[in-house]
């Protein structure tokens, strides 16, 4: 930035210092934290993008279609091994699936897109 104060090479400044010391801590915890539990939080954000496509007025079947897609290669090439959360996603991908399809069905692709049901 101009104007700004220049560090010497190699050494950093007091913000670049906090926000290293700060992106450890987030490492050092997120290693303590189950990855079932982390890739669970994953496929939520995949479960909650579907739904917002989904939910535009029209529908944006083609962005749904992908996040559902990814949604089901994680819950169903994973299943057990999402542990405590393997039902709950499992559940919440038929769903999804089921909307999509009642959607699609519904009316025409906002997209163009002549397959409406999800790959996975």
């Amino acid at each position: 930035m101009p104007g700004a104060p220049r560090a010497e090479p190699g050494t950093m400044t007091e913000e670049e210092l906090a926000a290293e010391e700060e992106l450890l801590e987030v490492a050092k915890h997120l290693a303590g934290v189950p990855a079932e539990d982390v890739v669970a939080n994953h496929c939520y954000g995949l479960f909650e993008l579907a739904a917002l496509h989904l939910s535009q007025q029209p529908p944006q079947l083609d962005k749904a279609r992908l996040a559902i897609d990814a949604l089901g290669l994680l819950v169903d090439g994973l299943g057990d091994r999402l542990g405590q959360h393997a039902g709950a996603l499992t559940e919440g991908l038929s769903q999804l699936r089921l909307a999509f399809v009642r959607i699609a069905a519904a009316g025409p692709a906002s997209d163009g897109q002549a397959d409406p049901e999800p790959q996975a």
